[in-house]
């Protein structure tokens, strides 16, 4: 007798997931296999005010063998939905009622209704109006809902006649066998007093009682896990949440049995549940495809049509492609090859939307990237213009694309340019109606880091404590606690010797995964052939974009075209360039015709010098060119891929092999020709489908299923796919041991393997950026900088590397400027947009004036041009800390001193003007106030630089540090900039010079021996960037006098993290105020014992001697680590230390290390010693802060 027939019928008919967002932490993947465990045979979902998670709560509910019944908690608003006036004597301005879909007409009125109260009725909740149900309530189920159901809460007022009377006003909405009054009890007095009010409402009317239970957890257990939970929605603690807690122990998925004890007073409340359940049957069809309709032309079809566009298409392509390597016929047949897999799959319509959006682009002048994803990998595309990529020449492959053994929506993604993006979308929603194209929905998730972060706030935790622990959750994409606490040893140990952090990760383990926010996808768009709402339900973002509820897994799971319209700032970038370079240099230039075997661009690339190359900026992106020189364009694409997580496993051998340092070897000769162009080395899934083709025998598209197959890294089906492939092998004829050598071969490699069409569309577009870059570097700077306009941390590092490349940046001018960065001879001038505090509604007016009066001569000529909204005091005076006024020889402090008389001045003129009494005066107010100002006294260059700090996020003419350069160059390492270049992880210790600034200091809460002491976090920023400085206690406390916003100061530190990422834990800091009267005492050389034999210290010795100055050498010996002794040397040996570089030492130090020591009162300021020699000044870096 199976589980189900022993127990008595019922089915939870209020329940919530995580998708009533931050409300409930019941999951739909395991809600399934609960109730069925249970042993009841269906489950509704009722979700707060949407069916965010229907499609999917259908499915696993299928899977699970559960019946699932589509519902939704909505909010019913007291009269017109569309109304937003508060309800006299109500706090909230709407009751809740559960509504069920009994058929698919029934899913149909619920997605009307759900999409109308995001769409027309939301008002703190979506809401819909009584007239709204009445119109849409065929096939719906509605229950009175919980206490704030409206018929609850008149009984909860007294008011049992008015109860009666809505409870009728429902029957009569949905008819006589459709509405039921809900009874539940959670414990709560005010649930016991709504029951007898239900009870003679019942007994009164006929209307049948029902009973539920407010599922929000799954289990008991869970209770505190969604207490949390809640607090983390309302931004609560536990403290504030005794007062505000609404649920209780009892609110998770009851079984059967507990549900009839409960309500055992009460005869069929709980056998009504399933007889209702058994009435609902909503089906979803994934069986249709929902393509917008194309229009073709009068007599044509689309599969005609399709075929002529692009045989058109590649002809102009064949003409302007004379280079190709093979023949015409070879394209031809390619063509139809391609065009007869997407006749048969149903496509046709789909490549035509798509070429129509995009040709519109084109035509419009809109930058179109040459390619993103699988979708370069077809010639059709590329014939269409779809894409810029021909195939045939990079050996990509269609059934990459698309499988005919695998049917599935074809998905091609689109790179326009971030600007103009908009547009296109503007274009298809005036296309295929306003009503049928639609942005899509993307929910954020409690990720294991943030979990642990939101859980320990709400626990009032420190936030040391609870930062500290979730650093210790592995940087690994998609990484869940359960798997951080098999890989960081630290972590659980941390859980199993502290019950708050036991506490605390187990929590935040119950709630990792919970929807937490529905957002916009970032490029999402789907395009139907007729109104949206009569598909999905919609929802209103809160920038009041209309957005599918559904995510774009279950949008295209439905049939419906979803395609990314991303936008690519690069091809802003490069857009902005090129049309400046066709100003003033080459009107000609078309990069269509640019040469890709420039030895120039990859001199760049091999030096590493690809500060703003897309793709290729990262510090240890720059390590890799450097190793591997590439020197092709092949190589550049194999980067592209090989960069990731995975495979870069394989940069090492991949530049071995290219360098001819280890031989490159195939296992069959056939393999040199698929794997020839990346030495031997596996790096895309093309070539392991090439692979199976050649050597195994299989099509093209049954090797696309195995690619798939093996970029699941499940060992079961690689294992299986294994057999596969060596039995074919074996059948075309190779030896078996061979066949299974070369298949061991391909596993780590194809688990890693990376889509080469997407490969080689983006290092397309990373070589035009870096072709720009070497030819015309002055124009693609300035469109980088404008690029990051809005982002002061990237315009300054830049900015920087302009001034490094020998491009001068001129200040802002009111008489030259653009809005944005422009070349102006062989330097770049300042935007106009990026001064802070001065937007486009400022800076155009400003050129219209600027164009009509053909320039201004003088400030009080740019002051009584404009109008008065444009230029108000605020944007005066960045105007003028900005610099952009100094052409007319009045000084910056003299117009910021001066502001309201001058502002009030040209006022009276703007007035007298108007009222044509400009020609009483000989000379204008304005102008003898302006000659007053040009004998103003100058601003201080302290306080002009920090106007410029101010008004730009940086120093433009200058910079604080400028005097303490030779300073920085005789005694740091290196500049900021370069430590993630420089350090590429381990604890280094490295001395960098800059000022400090965000300094903040924070007490240790945890208890130990530093417990109230104070530690420090500041920012060290220099001329070229910034980076994260952490001083503990001990160098705190020595040194906090040197410690203040704008001081300049050594940092003697601890490298941690690396790349793009690191950090320094301070052991010692030093004023460079006066640093050169106090000197550097000594070079302290660290050699640790364990690393150095006599042949390398010999070596060390010569090294030092070669290098002859009066600096005495002091050397410390370490052994396993700890300090062991100090060597004082002959007093001969001394050194240079700008000669004695410590980059040249280090490299002879093998693990040891070497700094400068400064007297007391160099390193602290108060003549304290700032910690004792060799002891590590962070070595309280274990404690926790607040």
């Amino acid at each position: 007798m199976s589980r189900r027939s022993e127990v008595p019928p019922f089915v939870h008919l209020h329940l919530h997931t995580h998708y009533s967002l931050l409300d409930s932490a019941i999951r739909i993947p395991d809600l399934g296999a609960q109730v069925s465990r249970l042993g009841m045979s269906a489950v509704a979902v009722t979700d707060h005010g949407n069916l965010f998670g229907a499609f999917q709560f259908h499915k696993a509910a299928i899977e699970a063998g559960v019946r699932p019944v589509i519902g939704c908690e909505v909010y019913v608003a007291s009269g017109d939905h569309r109304d937003r006036s508060p309800v006299p004597g109500r706090r909230r301005p709407y009751d809740h009622l559960v509504l069920l879909a009994e058929n698919n007409q029934g899913y149909s009125n619920l997605v009307n209704l759900v999409s109308a109260g995001y769409l027309e009725g939301f008002y703190h909740k979506p809401r819909v109006s009584k007239e709204l149900l009445a119109a849409h309530s065929d096939g719906l189920i509605a229950l009175s809902a919980c206490l704030s159901g409206e018929v609850s809460r008149l009984l909860l007022s007294r008011e049992l006649q008015k109860a009666r009377e809505v409870a009728e006003t429902y029957r009569e909405i949905f008819g006589q066998d459709d509405f039921f009054l809900e009874i539940q009890d959670h414990g709560m007095a005010d649930e016991e007093f709504v029951r007898e009010g239900m009870v003679e409402i019942s007994e009164n009317t006929g209307i049948p009682l029902v009973a539920t239970n407010d599922c929000h957890f799954h289990e008991r257990e869970d209770t505190f896990a969604h207490k949390v939970l809640i607090g983390i929605g309302l931004n609560r603690d536990l403290e504030d949440l005794q007062r505000s807690y609404a649920y209780n122990a009892e609110f998770y998925v009851k079984s059967p049995a507990e549900m009839y004890e409960l309500f055992a007073d009460y005869p069929g409340a709980c056998e009504r549940t399933s007889e209702i359940a058994s009435r609902c049957h909503v089906r979803f069809n994934t069986d249709s495809l929902h393509l917008p309709k194309f229009k073709v032309p009068e007599g044509s079809n689309l599969e005609v049509f399709l075929a002529e566009k692009s045989q058109e298409g590649l002809a102009r392509r064949m003409e302007k492609n004379t280079s190709r390597r093979q023949s015409d016929d070879a394209y031809a047949e390619r063509l139809e090859q391609e065009l007869d897999i997407i006749r048969k799959m149903g496509f046709p319509g789909y490549f035509l939307v798509v070429w129509d959006f995009i040709r519109h682009a084109r035509e419009q002048d809109i930058p179109v990237g040459p390619g993103r994803g699988s979708a370069a990998g077809s010639l059709v595309s590329y014939a269409l213009g779809i894409t810029d990529i021909d195939p045939m020449e990079f050996d990509l492959l269609f059934e990459r694309f698309l499988n005919p053994d695998r049917i599935s929506m074809p998905d091609i993604d689109i790179d326009f340019c971030q600007r103009r993006r908009d547009e296109v979308i503007d274009y298809v929603r005036n296309l295929y109606g306003e009503d049928s194209v639609s942005q899509i929905a993307t929910f954020n998730i409690l990720k294991a880091k943030s979990a642990v972060r939101d859980v320990g706030r709400v626990m009032g935790m420190p936030f040391g404590d609870v930062d500290r622990i979730a650093k210790l959750i592995p940087d690994e994409l998609n990484i869940t606690i359960d798997k951080a606490l098999k890989d960081a040893p630290q972590l659980l140990e941390l859980v199993e010797g502290d019950e708050d952090v036991r506490l605390l990760i187990e929590t935040a383990s119950r709630l990792e995964g919970l929807a937490r926010h529905c957002g916009v996808h970032a490029a999402g768009v789907v395009i139907a052939p007729e109104p949206l709402v009569n598909l999905i339900p919609l929802n209103r973002s809160a920038h009041d974009e209309v957005t599918t509820q559904f995510d774009k897994d279950d949008v295209e799971a439905l049939g419906l075209l979803k395609m990314d319209f991303l936008g690519l700032r690069t091809l802003t970038v490069i857009d902005d360039a090129v049309k400046s370079i066709r100003r003033s240099e080459n009107p000609d230039l078309d990069l269509a015709n640019i040469p890709f075997d420039d030895a120039d661009v990859y001199t760049l690339f091999s030096a590493g010098d690809t500060d703003g190359v897309f793709q290729f900026e990262s510090s240890g992106m720059k390590e890799v060119l450097r190793k591997v020189q590439p020197q092709s364009f092949l190589d550049i694409a194999a980067l592209n891929a090989l960069y990731r997580p995975g495979p870069m496993q394989f940069i090492d051998s991949y530049a071995d092999r290219r360098h001819g340092r280890k031989a490159i070897t195939y296992i069959f000769p056939e393999l040199e020709e698929i794997l020839g162009e990346t030495y031997g080395i596996i790096v895309y899934q093309e070539q392991v489908m090439r692979i199976a083709v050649e050597i195994a025998g299989f099509s093209l598209a049954k090797a696309d299923t195995l690619r798939k197959a093996m970029g699941k890294k499940k060992q079961e089906i690689i294992d299986r796919e294994g057999e596969n492939f060596i039995e074919g092998a074996v059948s075309n004829g190779h030896p078996r041991d061979k066949a299974r050598q070369l298949w061991n071969q391909i596993v780590p490699f194809a688990k890693y393997g990376f889509n080469k069409s997407h490969s080689v569309a983006y290092a397309h577009v990373a070589y035009v950026t870096a072709y720009l870059k070497t030819h015309h570097l002055a124009h693609f700077m300035a469109a980088m900088l404008t690029s990051e306009v809005n982002n002061t941390d990237k315009l300054g590092q830049y900015l920087a590397r302009c001034k490094q490349m020998d491009l001068e940046i001129l200040p802002p001018d009111i008489n030259t400027s653009m809005p944005f960065f422009t070349v102006e001879g062989k330097g770049i001038r300042f935007g106009l947009t990026a001064i802070k505090g001065v937007g486009h509604s400022a800076v155009e007016p400003l050129l219209e004036s600027r164009e009509r009066e053909g320039g201004f001569s003088a400030l009080s000529e740019c002051l009584r041009s404009l109008p008065a909204r444009s230029m108000n005091q605020k944007v005066l005076e960045c105007l003028a800390k900005a610099g952009c006024f100094d052409a007319f020889d009045i000084t910056r402090k003299g117009i910021v001193d001066n502001l309201e008389r001058l502002l009030d001045m040209t006022s009276r003129e703007r007035e007298q003007r108007e009222l044509g009494q400009g020609f009483l005066f000989d000379d204008m107010p304005s102008e003898t106030l302006e000659d007053e100002l040009r004998k103003a006294g100058q601003a201080k260059q302290s306080e002009r630089l920090s106007w410029e700090r101010e008004v730009l996020g940086f120093y433009l003419t200058g910079h604080p540090l400028e005097e303490f350069d030779e300073q920085i160059d005789r005694y740091a390492d290196c500049r900021v900039a370069e430590l993630s270049e420089r350090f590429s992880g381990g604890a280094e210790h490295v001395t960098v010079g800059g000022l400090v600034t965000g300094l903040k200091a924070m007490p240790i809460r945890k208890e130990g021996r530093n417990h109230g002491r104070r530690l420090a976090v500041f920012q060290l920023e220099d001329a070229a960037g910034v980076v994260r400085v952490v001083a503990f206690p001990d160098v705190f406390e020595a040194h906090e006098r040197l410690l203040a916003d704008g001081k300049p100061v050594l940092v003697v530190a601890t490298v941690k993290g690396e790349g793009d990422h690191v950090e320094l834990m301070a052991d010692e800091i030093v004023s460079l105020d006066g640093i050169d009267s106090r000197r550097a005492a000594a070079l302290r050389v660290v050699l640790d014992l364990d690393q150095v034999d006599e042949e390398r210290l010999e070596a060390i010795r010569e090294y030092l001697l070669e290098h002859p100055g009066e600096m005495p050498v002091r050397f410390e010996l370490l052994r396993r680590g700890k300090f062991r002794a100090r060597l004082v040397p002959p007093p001969a040996l001394t050194v240079n230390p700008r000669a004695a570089t410590r980059d040249g030492l280090k490299k002879l130090l093998n693990g040891g290390w070497c700094e400068y020591e400064f007297d007391s009162k160099a390193r602290n300021g108060n003549g304290k010693a700032a910690r004792p020699p060799s002891t590590p000044a962070n070595g309280n870096s274990a404690e926790l802060v607040n």
